[in-house]
């Protein structure tokens, strides 16, 4: 009896508030032809601003009655349908999206609300696995049956409560195929736009779930980095994106590229939803959900940066309008009382020179392994074949040169490649702690990319994009934060840290993202001179 009490009560909150937000008969018979588009491309619901709004706002509403996580879902997916064919960010919705925010809406009515993502709508990029949808990396090997289980980080959601909205596009095999490759390109998703100029790339391969952010198609989205690939797709999109330090994130059940530099994290478009999210797949062991809600009101307050000793590494290979505003982000920093200093990282050459060849062992040994425990080809040889033998694979760029690289590349046993990770690790470390130590530094700050180039099969990408380097091969957290823009194109604040230091780099990153204000909501620009 119980259990049909609670199915009734589930059926009601699913229903009532489709009814509150449906037009009735007489909005509908007085409606002019694009309203209904116009209302689903609004960012408006329940009184709030999607684009602006934080998860503790939207907490604070729904505790008091004022929305629901069932209106707030429908907004988000209605928002899919008529913004997301202008930017390709979004493969999937989930079909049962609506009724897992109608348990959330129970759960809240009863007071038994699992924690900050309780209600909240969250994308995952499409090679973390679901077990109730495709999960493809982008490719047509892999878009068969869906995975057993789900990945660790998706129980954790489910457990807090948070709506799994659907799965976004991504570069395929997360940017690790071809020497050339086109970011935001897969065969199983196409090409995804950036929404601030839709010609431009998105940048690496967490591209839908920053381009989704940026249009406001979900409020947090789930990226994957290896080296740069959730930094500069929130620098390019204008959003903000943590890579978290080595392990703080399960990798179980994410389609691999390194067990020694992958990692999951989070997305949002602002720096608190990003660390409430981090506190529930950390599982609360790096960043609890009550210090997480406080970064907001720290960084507000004045005098929040002061002291605050940060390096900026220029990098004016990324060209002079990006130095140019970096020596503007300097001086707003400074004015809010922050010490700037002028850094350059070492041994970044000889990074360069090693982290791909170890990159090459470590696929072949990883992707052996996840390709075991999903239908389709069983290991890198035959996904080879796989791609020569399916002409849909070659529609934008045929190559899968880092694919045959890694087939012949020397096994993680071999006492060369252990020796190459060793220095890695070694270098990496110290590029970053020596240039803290002797600064007596807080953080390091870099450009996180420079101005989105034009997205171009033929040619690929058109990255030189370094200062995502040394975190990612140390294990460090790196924190992405809008700094501007060039034009119409963003570019983001890398700030960077030692290890573990994730909730010290979130404050500051709060911080910094209050000074700069460097965000501004996308206008779907179809191209720039």
């Amino acid at each position: 009896m119980k259990m049909r009490s609670t199915a009734a009560l589930t059926a009601i909150l699913v229903v009532a508030p489709l009814i509150a937000v449906a037009p009735g008969p007489r909005a509908a018979a007085s409606s002019r032809p694009g309203d209904s588009a116009r209302s689903a491309e609004s960012t408006l619901v329940g009184g709030v601003d999607l684009d602006t709004v934080t998860i503790p706002e939207l907490q604070a509403r729904m505790a008091r009655g004022k929305l629901s996580s069932v209106r707030l879902t429908l907004a988000y997916l209605r928002r899919i349908k008529a913004v997301d064919p202008r930017i390709n960010a979004v493969l999937h919705a989930s079909p049962t999206a609506l009724r897992q925010a109608a348990a959330s809406d129970l759960r809240h009515r009863l007071g038994r609300t699992r924690g900050p993502l309780d209600g909240i709508p969250v994308l995952l990029k499409d090679n973390v696995n679901t077990r109730d949808m495709p999960t493809t990396a982008g490719s047509l090997a892999l878009a068969g049956k869906p995975p057993r289980n789900d990945a660790e980080l998706v129980k954790k959601l489910r457990a807090g409560g948070a709506v799994i909205l659907g799965k976004a596009n991504l570069s395929e095999w997360a940017n690790f195929r071809a020497a050339r490759p086109t970011s935001g390109w897969s065969a199983v998703g196409g090409q995804t736009h950036n929404p601030y100029v839709l010609d431009r790339n998105p940048c690496g391969s967490s591209a839908g779930s920053a381009a989704a952010l940026a249009a406001s198609l979900a409020q947090v989205a789930i990226g994957t980095e290896t080296d740069g690939s959730i930094v500069c797709p929130a620098g390019m999109n204008a959003v903000v994106g943590l890579k978290p330090s080595l392990g703080v994130v399960s990798q179980s059940g994410v389609v691999p590229i390194s067990a020694e530099q992958d990692t999951a994290g989070p997305m949002a478009r602002n720096v608190i939803d990003t660390a409430l999210t981090l506190s529930v797949l950390s599982g609360g062991d790096t960043v609890r959900a009550d210090t997480a809600a406080d970064l907001a009101d720290a960084a507000a307050r004045p005098g929040s940066l002061h002291g605050k000793r940060i390096g900026l590494w220029r990098l004016p290979v990324l060209g002079t309008e990006v130095d140019a505003l970096m020596t503007r982000t300097a001086e707003r920093l400074r004015a809010a009382g922050a010490e700037i200093v002028e850094v350059d990282l070492p041994y970044q050459a000889r990074l360069a020179e090693l982290e791909f060849p170890a990159l090459l062992s470590e696929f072949h040994r990883d992707i052996d392994a996840y390709l075991a425990t999903r239908n389709g080809p069983r290991d890198l040889a035959e996904l080879i074949e796989f791609n020569r033998t399916h002409p849909q694979e070659q529609t934008c760029f045929a190559g899968q040169e880092l694919f045959e690289q890694a087939l012949a590349a020397p096994p993680t046993t071999d006492p060369e490649y252990v020796e190459m990770r060793a220095e890695l690790a070694n270098l990496s470390r110290r590029s970053i702690d020596e240039v803290m130590t002797a600064h007596g530094l807080d953080a390091i700050a870099s450009p996180a990319n420079p101005p989105a180039w034009t997205t171009d099969c033929a040619r690929g990408d058109n990255d030189v994009i370094p200062s995502s380097t040394p975190a990612a091969v140390a294990g460090y957290p790196s924190l992405s934060v809008p700094a501007g823009f060039v034009g119409e194109l963003p570019v983001g604040l890398l700030l960077m840290a030692g290890n573990g230091q994730d909730t010290d780099l979130l404050s500051l990153g709060a911080a910094v993202e209050h000074r700069l204000d460097g965000r501004r909501a996308p206008r779907y620009l179809p191209t720039v001179g």
